[in-house]
């Protein structure tokens, strides 16, 4: 499970508001880019960005001050607020963000999430801020009487991905998440469910987790004080055994599958540095070469996973993993045992087309 600290942005500065109420706005840190940068410094890889005026008004009204956390940090973050057209959809992905939130425009227009899903993919995430159980929109000022758990089967009928759940009664208060309402709409759907709303301890960190939740934001109870944002989240790396597995972080996973499902590997030899092979990886590929220290695949002809060298016995110990400066490529130095083609070449690379100099297996 990730933590995902909140910053919402209020005539451009950092706030909170008290059940979504604008009159109790309350500034909570002085600097938004400074404070983007102290919840990375804790441990944190995404973080969770709302514009308050854009979703009051319909258009985005911060933009910039999310623009500036995304060219100065390392963090993924996820926008949202006043975003209802693909033009704005746009505005955010290309710039960089990793996920924008769909809201009221998700409630109001269906056919909307349709064609961002199909253009942008998992990229595309949407939140369900309810009230007694009903669909609110408009930065919460309106409130329609759509059920949030049939909302969220539509939504997932139309390939959303991720749902970020809020009760409204419980944000801003550290009064703890509503445990029975997020249980109920797990249950309801195979979204990835990020629960948001009164998060105030680790306890309550611990008991979202218990429910099989991806993800948490927290907000006024990391401003506060009430809980440490590090603490929180080595506690969920610790509960959910993945660094004891050699496993990175499921939000750290992320950061490589936002645009596609699968994954180019360049496998280079770590003894000659020649490129031996290109492959595909999906997430389970990438966990199991992570854990086991030998590269596996996804086959797109056969549509299953493989492990190299598991029938030939030439496999390929790796030695470490890098990303590209976009993060949607990974290149693997591995120690290679035999041939790495299935030809027999040691590397898969040697039909030369020009120049003088031809791979070394050739």
């Amino acid at each position: 499970m990730i933590i995902l600290p909140a910053i919402d942005l209020h005539q451009g500065q950092c706030v909170r508001l008290f059940r979504g109420d604008y009159d109790t706005a309350q500034v909570v840190a002085r600097d938004v880019l400074e404070t983007a940068r102290h919840f990375q410094e804790q441990g944190a890889r995404w973080l969770h960005m709302v514009d308050l005026d854009g979703a009051k008004d319909g258009k985005p009204k911060n933009s910039q001050l999310i623009f500036d956390v995304v060219d100065h940090t390392d963090l993924q973050v996820e926008v949202g607020g006043g975003i209802r057209d693909m033009e704005t959809v746009a505005h955010y992905l290309d710039r960089g963000v990793g996920r924008v939130i769909l809201g009221s425009a998700a409630l109001r227009d269906p056919g909307f999430v349709k064609a961002a899903v199909d253009r942008y993919g998992k990229r595309i995430a949407v939140g369900i801020d309810a009230l007694d159980g009903k669909v609110a929109a408009e930065g919460w000022l309106q409130q329609s009487q759509v059920d949030y758990v049939d909302f969220a089967k539509e939504m997932e009928s139309l390939g959303v991905r991720y749902l970020i759940c809020t009760d409204i009664h419980q944000d801003g208060t550290m009064n703890g998440p509503n445990l029975t309402m997020l249980d109920r709409l797990n249950q309801a759907v195979n979204c990835h469910i990020i629960a948001s709303g009164g998060v105030a301890s680790l306890l309550d960190i611990v008991s979202i987790y218990d429910l099989g939740l991806y993800g948490a934001i927290a907000g006024k109870s990391l401003y506060t004080g009430a809980l440490d944002l590090r603490t929180a989240i080595i506690a969920c790396h610790k509960i959910s055994g993945k660094w004891a597995a050699g496993d990175l972080p499921e939000d750290e996973l992320d950061l490589y599958f936002l645009k596609s499902d699968l994954i180019p590997a360049v496998i280079q030899d770590d003894d000659t540095d020649e490129v031996l092979m290109l492959a595909y990886m999906n997430r389970e590929a990438f966990r199991r070469t992570l854990k086991t220290g030998y590269t596996w695949f996804y086959s797109r002809s056969r549509k299953t996973l493989w492990n190299k060298g598991e029938t030939s016995g030439h496999v390929q110990k790796v030695v470490s993993i890098f990303s590209d400066c976009d993060d949607d490529t990974l290149l693997l130095r591995v120690k290679q045992t035999g041939p790495a083609c299935h030809t027999g070449s040691h590397s898969c690379f040697f039909h030369k087309l020009r120049g003088e100099d031809s791979p070394k297996g050739e």
